[in-house]
């Protein structure tokens, strides 16, 4: 099969772009008809390489592709009428083509997982072995409206995420801009007028003023080194596998930030664990596949250890326990699983119960951050004020006596 970029003309007398594998031009122009599109003008193209950061759709989008796709499934639709309805009604045009693509692999013989495996940046292994499962065991709505559900948890685990950084944010870029405007345009002026006068300064006054020279005569540099600096650390990253994991280890390890990001992974590996074991995926299985969706290098580790014990012949909750990253509440419960019998019910309370510490986690550090940015806010005002006006003060007094 070779993609195709196309040109039709929809029923409407519409024009239609897109991309679409077929074996030939005829192929590809019988592959529209049914699709009800009269094919224009095609040509051979080229796979699609974008950059990284455009390879990722909005999860939005995932949602409402499965929500879709099972109703229709489950209100007895083929499943290639539903993917060609589907993709009229997507408005994003990546999806509209990774979607039309869907529909010319199932016609050319491919299973649905199938043709999702040949769009991995945007199906991850999770994703692909839950509908694999779902079309073997005959179960394929019930499998979408379990992926909807753990995608809407996903999305609002990463909601509650973006509150804590977007205040912080602000705040500090306002702070920065506010001082680096007194630094480059307020402390020379302040400056000059203190080295007139000729009197001594004290400390704080001098350091200001060091500050500001630095900043004026080498902001660019500060910047610039910065810059490579982030360039350095993003390639390092990706580049050396064992910084990575220090690094990612790192990140767990930080007061309060790093508590609230274990329970955040674990909460999301934990939901993602149960549902691929209560669809009918082996344990070894469901943990190689999870460990691409963790997203910390040094769980990843953890995961590929305890996968190893149970391939030794460990329970489960032996190998989880023999890792010292997995909290005791993991092994309690999965130890309970196994002797109940009830093991993705298990996992799913471990879900549950890192959701819900995750979010009150989150409300305290949402409590916490304003008053620690309104202190230290106040802390720099107060050092520059000190800074600037106890010069003045020394000034005006001189000029009483």
């Amino acid at each position: 099969m070779t993609p195709f970029a196309y040109r039709a003309v929809d029923p409407r007398g519409r024009i239609v772009r897109g991309r679409l594998d077929a074996g030939n031009l005829a192929d590809l122009e019988l592959r529209l008809s049914r699709l009800d599109l009269e094919l224009l003008h095609g040509k051979a193209a080229p796979p699609l390489r974008l950059p990284s950061w455009k390879r990722q759709l909005p999860r939005r989008e995932l949602i409402n592709f499965c929500f879709h796709l099972e109703q229709f499934l489950q209100a007895g639709v083929p499943i290639i009428e539903s993917l060609a309805d589907l993709r009229d009604s997507i408005e994003q045009p990546r999806f509209r083509e990774i979607v039309a693509s869907l529909v010319g692999a199932i016609e050319g013989g491919n299973t649905l997982s199938q043709a999702l495996e040949r769009h991995p940046q945007v199906f991850d292994g999770v994703f692909c072995s839950l509908v694999r499962a779902g079309e073997r065991a005959g179960e394929l709505p019930s499998v979408l409206r379990a992926i909807s559900s753990a995608l809407k948890r996903d999305d609002e685990l990463a909601a509650f995420t973006r509150r804590i950084a977007i205040y912080p944010a602000i705040v500090g870029l306002v702070i920065l801009a506010a001082i680096g405007v007194a630094l480059i345009h307020v402390v020379p002026e302040l400056a000059r007028l203190f080295r007139s006068v000729g009197q001594a300064l004290p400390l704080q006054t001098r350091l200001l003023i060091g500050l500001s020279d630095f900043v004026r005569n080498y902001g660019w540099l500060l910047i610039g080194g910065s810059a490579l600096g982030f360039v350095a650390f993003r390639r390092a990253l990706v580049s050396r596998p064992d910084f990575r994991l220090r690094f990612d280890g790192l990140l767990l390890r930080l007061p309060l930030v790093g508590d609230v990001r274990r329970k955040l992974i674990l909460a999301r590996f934990t939901g993602l664990f149960a549902l691929m074991y209560g669809s009918g995926i082996t344990i070894v299985d469901a943990l190689r596949e999870a460990e691409d969706v963790v997203g910390n290098a040094a769980l990843r580790e953890g995961l590929q250890r305890v996968g190893h014990g149970i391939e030794r012949g460990a329970k489960l909750s032996e190998a989880f326990g023999a890792v010292e990253l997995f909290p005791p509440l993991v092994t309690r419960m999965l130890r309970v699983g196994e002797s109940t019998g009830a093991l993705d019910a298990a996992l799913a309370n471990v879900s549950y119960f890192y959701e819900r510490d995750v979010r009150e986690a989150i409300e305290r550090l949402q409590a916490g951050i304003e008053p620690a940015l309104t202190v230290i806010l106040g802390l720099l005002l107060l050092a520059v004020m000190s800074a600037v006006m106890l010069p003045i003060y020394d000034i005006i007094t001189k000029m009483k006596i």
